[in-house]
Parts: C-alpha cells; sequence; structure tokens
C-alpha cells in the first residue's frame, strides 16, 4: 500500500493487490486511557497480519477491548538479530506488519526506531513505511503546560550517568524549551541538577500520569518543585515528562 493509497475512501488492505502487500505500520497507542486510540489505528490493527509488540501481556488489554484477534509477536530492545530476520521474511512474504509501543508511539525514544532503519536499509522504498499517528506523552505535556512550543528541544530519556552532566549545561544554556522523559527514581536528583544549573530564573512543568485516573500537570520554580515533591512523596509515582521554559 502507498501511503496515498492509504489515504482513498476504500481505506483496507486489499489482499489481491500486491501494492498493498509489503507495507510496515506504526502505529500509535494510548499512553493511559485506552480509548484514546484512533478509528484509523483499529482498522490497521485488525487488518494486519501481524502486531510486533513491545510486551505482549500489555498489547493484549487494548486489543481485548477493541476486539482484535490479529496474531502478536514480540519486538523490544532485547530482540535478536535471528528474531529480525525473521520479521524481514515475513515482510519478503509479502505480510503486513504493525509495530506497537507498550503505549504511545513507536520509535520516539523507543527500541523500534533501530528496526524501522534496519527495514530501510533492507529494502530500500520496496517496503511502505506508514505512520498512523496519535497519543504521545510529548506532545501531550507540551499542549497542557503553558510553555512555549513553537519551538523545543527533546532530549528523551536523560542518560543515568555518562553525559547527563553536560545536558545539563545545554539545558540552562537553551533558547528552546526542553523537554525529556524522566523516571521517579530519579526525578528528585533531576530536579537537585535544575536548581543548580537554572536557578529559579525559569519555569519548570512535571507531568506525570498523562490520562490516567491520577494524571498531574504542576508547574514551578525548580525549588518549588522539589518542595512539592518533598511534602508529597506519593506522588513521585509513574514516569515524567519534564519542561524546562526556554532562557
Amino acid at each position: 500500500m502507498t501511503m496515498s493509497s492509504d489515504k482513498t475512501s476504500s481505506n483496507h488492505l486489499d489482499p489481491a493487490s500486491s501494492e498493498t502487500r509489503r507495507t510496515f505500520y506504526i502505529v500509535a497507542t494510548p499512553i493511559g486511557n485506552l480509548e484514546d486510540i484512533t478509528i484509523r489505528a483499529i482498522r490497521v490493527l485488525k487488518e494486519a497480519d501481524i502486531i510486533l509488540c513491545e510486551d505482549t501481556r500489555v498489547t493484549k488489554k487494548l486489543l481485548e477491548k477493541y476486539e482484535i484477534d490479529t496474531p502478536t509477536s514480540n519486538y523490544d530492545v532485547h530482540s535478536t538479530a535471528s528474531k529480525v530476520e525473521k520479521i524481514f521474511v515475513m515482510l519478503e512474504a509479502g505480510k503486513n506488519l504493525a509495530l506497537v509501543s507498550d503505549a504511545g508511539t513507536p520509535c520516539i525514544s523507543d527500541p523500534g526506531v533501530l528496526l524501522v532503519a534496519q527495514i530501510r536499509e533492507r529494502f530500500g522504498n520496496a517496503i511502505t513505511i506508514v505512520p498512523i499517528p496519535g497519543a504521545s506523552a510529548l506532545i501531550s505535556a507540551l499542549s497542557a503546560s503553558g510553555v512555549p512550543s513553537s519551538e523545543f528541544l527533546f532530549l528523551g530519556f536523560l542518560p543515568h550517568k555518562k553525559g547527563r552532566e553536560t545536558l545539563f549545561k545545554e539545558i540552562a544554556g537553551s533558547e528552546r524549551t526542553v523537554v525529556f522523559y524522566e523516571s521517579p527514581h530519579r526525578i528528585g536528583k533531576t530536579l537537585a541538577s535544575l536548581v543548580e544549573h537554572i536557578g529559579d530564573m525559569r519555569r519548570v512543568v512535571l507531568a506525570r500520569e498523562l490520562t490516567k485516573v491520577y494524571e498531574e500537570i504542576v508547574s514551578g520554580t525548580a525549588t518549588e518543585l522539589v518542595s512539592y515533591l518533598t511534602k508529597h512523596p506519593k506522588k513521585v509515582r509513574g514516569e515524567f515528562v519534564v519542561i524546562v521554559e526556554k532562557g
């Protein structure tokens, strides 16, 4: 299927057409609330031959909700070269594959990016790679932050050790809004580093548990946010999106 044909009124995979048979879909799935999935994503997941999942147990909950019985197979950061070769064989056989992550848009701070690069290297333009857009923690957090986002720098997950200090210096010197992901185990140290490098001259936004029951978005100086989490330790849960206002 070509990208243009996916936009036509038929919008369905046609087994009889060779043009529809060598497609790799990158399908965004909900980041929390299972209702945050597009009609197009549901259709593609139903019509694909195989769904490649980061964790099949997680994806199964979504598939069951929407009565999708497409077979699944695991693909994650630990997948071996032999696993990738099996994926190549399926594509060569004319299978349509859909890639999902546990939550959000695959390939954004996600091991799926390596697979897409390998497919492009192996097949060139012989395989059509089609993004099916949808939920993203990055964009969701920015939209509700009130921080200017006409341009921004996204850093993904910060490294645990090597290069971490360099990145905080880069954040301090940035003339653009900076966004990154952080775990609950390191958010305290991260805020302390922000206090050290940017002081209280710039606004910081923390977004956690987006679209879930305990969703929370709080804003303040880095010092104020350190104090807030110290007073509310039970709120140090779930992965965080951290937004630092441009300098």
